[in-house]
C-alpha cells in the first residue's frame, strides 16, 4: 500500500549556482521556513512535481536535498535526492 503524505519539510544544501533556481522550484510547493528549510502540506501529486523538479535542477553529486515526509502522528519517512554525507560524525561540530 502506497504512503500518503501530507506535510513534508525540506532541507537543502545546493551549490551557490543553483540556490536560487532551488529556491523558486520548492517556493512552488512548500512555504519557506528558514533560508534553506522548506515546510507545508502538499498533495502526492505535487510532491511528484516537486521532487521532478528538484531532480532537473541540482546536481547530484554535490547537492543535498532531503525531504522528511510525515506518515503519521510523530512518524515520518525520510528521502535524499542527491549527495548523503557518509560520515555521521561530520555533523557533529
Amino acid at each position: 500500500m502506497a504512503k500518503n503524505y501530507n506535510y513534508v519539510i525540506l532541507v537543502y544544501d545546493i551549490g551557490e549556482k543553483r540556490v536560487g533556481k532551488v529556491f523558486k522550484v520548492c517556493k512552488k510547493y512548500l512555504v519557506p521556513f528558514q533560508k534553506s528549510v522548506f515546510r507545508g502540506e502538499i498533495t502526492p501529486a505535487n510532491l511528484i512535481k516537486l521532487r521532478s523538479e528538484l531532480q532537473k535542477v541540482i546536481d547530484k553529486e554535490v547537492d543535498f536535498v532531503a525531504l522528511f515526509k510525515m506518515t503519521g502522528d510523530y512518524v515520518f519517512d525520510e528521502e535524499v535526492i542527491g549527495v548523503r554525507l557518509h560520515d555521521q560524525e561530520a555533523l557533529l561540530l
